[in-house]
């Protein structure tokens, strides 16, 4: 049994569609000049603990904000990554003073806003309210209990969230890139799993507590309509017993670019394009140099609508709705990256035009125009940065943190527009590596593999960002019929499956905070099916087949699936699917052993005649099928299923449509077996 979220996906296409057409692509918005800064002061003074402390005036709103940040190395959570993510939300668990509703409800009574962090913790209030702000964010600071079933609470969001990203292309080009970049061993490249996160204890949780909120490796930024002579004592009555500690220190490896281009690729059957990132690390930080210059330099690469990335893949190829750059700044380490999603029979076009722009900018540098365009930009963007109070507390932090000089901030533009095309041309060629990049695709290997070995050898990749293994089937003598067969006696046998002629269903599914039902008519001996899906009790979009077609209803259109897409749907369109392959035409082949979540599977290719795939994968230890993947549906997930009327059918799936940028959970509320339709159900 498959769900089809056809309409669901042409609901949302429509919608976009219509969102783009209201959008003036057509000129650019000319460069502002820079504007004429002027920075307050942040006064600070330090605390016997070691607390820095900053304050900034700013008497604009009755308000004030609290800002705490601990300065500690990266670090590494092996086994138990994912740990710090945890920690925050753990101390805001409730204190020794509080229980959490307690905390939440005093933090609601005078409308300010509290927040932690593995690093930091934040408050707000107006200025009336700064001292019980103050009260409550220290309560937290010093006093967390760590309630173990706030940490199984996040265990399990955490989770969640992460078989969602395994779904997501970009989340996986994400983990692929880091691993790549920085090694799975350094604080930047690893990796949370299911088993790092049933690892953590709340003993790990006390354990970085205790190790790292200390005072002497902290900077507190105070912004708002306060003054420094008031700031001073409120500042010492709540941080002044904060007791100083020895923390820790790390040390890594610094990661190089590879020696050649390495080229890896995560196959993705269901991918309509293909995520691109052409990578590798970069040793950049506040302090250096030339940090500047390459602002500078990743504006006309990559940095907006007028660079040279932008112009070429989409205004002149039409690979991409949108092709950017980034060059990172980091005290440990960095990274210069090129991204685009683009057409998937593009791939190779799209990553051969990124190299071309890395290339022709490393050898032959930029234009005194393009210069003047990049200084502009980058000038305006700094200059309202500074509308934010908080942004003159972060420039007075991070010029202790790096030791910058005292006009780092205030010179800022004057030293932006003194920068030379000379100079950003040295910058290209000392940091832009045009042979030794890691290129990276999320895509779909059966169409896009061959063409990515003209880049070099190509190395996949699973969604975690590890190198896929290379299964064998070794002595087994199997087939791909064989496995069908396997499935279809493992879900109850051919004869209890075929007695399922019809079916109605009832599921449920939430999109961002909506509610969705959907209603589902399978009708297998007239090869009908009907899904209605509806949000907030309307019908949103009617998807019908029948009579040898497909017909999609959705925001008031309706349309008829062209033959091509209707075969391609019909290939889902029954209760169980792999009863119907063999007389339907259907070619199966059998692609080896693939690891689906930890475990072992048969990947099973479905083809029908007119050349539409669908790609199965079939568990080697239980027969059940785990995950299906196409381009007209997306990537299917198969959590859970359960037994009716002697058959086991998915009762849990996870969906990855390729028109919705983030994954469906659905669950099914209610099924009848063998019910009688009408010709009006159809309708």
């Amino acid at each position: 049994m498959k769900y089809i979220f056809i309409n669901l996906a042409f609901l949302f296409l429509i919608v976009g569609n219509h969102a783009l057409a209201q959008v003036d692509r057509s000129s650019y918005p000319s460069p502002a000049p820079a504007p004429e800064i002027q920075m307050g002061d942040a006064h600070s003074f330090t605390l016997e603990n070691g607390l820095k402390v900053f304050v900034v005036e700013n008497q604009k709103l009755p308000r004030v904000a609290f800002s705490l940040i601990l300065e500690r190395d990266p670090i590494t959570e092996g086994d138990k990554a994912g740990m710090s993510g945890f920690v925050g939300e753990m101390m805001m668990g409730g204190t020794t003073n509080r229980s959490k509703d307690e905390l939440d409800d005093s933090i609601d009574f005078i409308g300010a806003s509290l927040r932690a962090s593995s690093n930091s913790v934040y408050a707000s209030s107006l200025k009336k309210h700064q001292e019980k702000t103050l009260e409550l964010m220290a309560d937290v600071l010093f006093n967390p209990i760590f309630p173990e079933q706030e940490l199984e609470k996040l265990r399990k969001q955490a989770l969640t969230a992460l078989a969602q990203s395994k779904d997501s292309p970009n989340s996986i080009s994400g983990r692929l890139t880091s691993a790549l970049n920085y090694g799975k061993d350094h604080p930047y490249g690893e990796t949370e799993s299911e088993q790092t996160l049933n690892n953590i204890q709340v003993s790990d949780i006390k354990e970085y507590y205790d190790t790292y909120f200390k005072p002497n490796i902290a900077y507190l930024a105070i912004v708002g309509d306060i003054t420094p002579e008031e700031a001073a004592p409120l500042v010492e009555k709540y941080f002044g017993e904060w007791e100083p500690g020895e923390v820790p220190n790390h040390e890594y490896e610094t990661p190089t670019p590879p020696a050649t281009h390495q080229v890896a690729l995560v196959d993705r059957p269901s991918s309509v394009q293909s995520v691109v990132r052409i990578t590798y690390p970069v040793v950049m930080r506040l302090d250096h140099p030339d940090y500047l210059v390459t602002r500078v330099l990743n504006g006309i690469l990559g940095g907006g609508t007028s660079s040279r990335l932008f112009q070429n893949l989409r205004e002149d190829k039409g690979y991409t709705y949108g092709a950017n750059s980034s060059f990172g700044a980091d005290k440990l380490v960095a990274s210069f990256t090129v991204y685009a999603d683009v057409k998937q029979t593009a791939t190779d076009s799209a990553i051969n035009e990124m190299l071309y722009e890395i290339r022709n900018m490393a050898e032959n540098g930029v234009t005194e125009k393009e210069l003047e365009i990049a200084k502009a930009t980058i000038g305006g963007s700094f200059g309202r940065s500074l509308e934010q109070p908080s942004t003159i507390a972060s420039f007075a932090i991070n010029a202790e943190r790096y030791g910058l000089p005292d006009d780092f901030y205030s010179a800022y533009l004057q030293r932006l527009n003194a920068i030379t095309v000379e100079e950003v041309n040295e910058a290209a060629n000392k940091y832009l590596k045009p042979e030794n990049l890691y290129i990276t695709v999320v895509g779909n290997g059966n169409e896009i593999y061959d063409k990515l070995t003209a880049f070099g050898e190509v190395q996949k990749y699973t969604n975690m960002g590890d190198p896929e293994r290379e299964l064998e089937l070794g002595d087994i003598d199997i087939s791909a019929a064989d496995v069908i067969e396997n499935y279809i006696q493992a879900i109850g046998g051919r004869e209890s499956a075929s007695a399922l002629e019809t079916a109605k269903m009832r599921l449920s599914a939430e999109i961002q905070g909506t509610k969705l039902n959907m209603i589902v008519l399978y009708d297998v001996p007239k090869q009908r099916m009907m899904q209605r899906m509806l949000m907030m009790g309307n019908e949103a979009s009617k998807t019908i087949i029948k009579d040898g077609k497909a017909t999609v209803n959705a925001m008031g259109q309706s349309q008829t699936l062209p033959d091509e897409k209707f075969e391609d749907v019909k290939m889902s369109m029954w209760i169980i699917p792999e009863l119907h392959y063999e007389n339907m035409g259907y070619s199966l082949e059998l692609e080896g052993l693939r690891e689906i979540d930890g475990k072992e599977a048969y990947k099973v290719v479905v083809s029908n005649p007119t050349g539409g795939t669908i790609t199965n994968y079939y568990s080697v230890e239980s027969a059940m099928k785990l995950k299906s993947e196409s381009q007209v549906e997306g990537e299917t997930t198969y959590l859970a299923y359960e037994e009716f009327e002697g058959v086991k059918l998915p009762v849990e799936i996870s969906l990855q449509s390729p028109m919705i940028p983030f994954p469906i959970n659905s669950k099914l509320e209610d099924l009848e077996i063998n019910p009688t339709f009408t010709e009006e159900d159809f309708n």
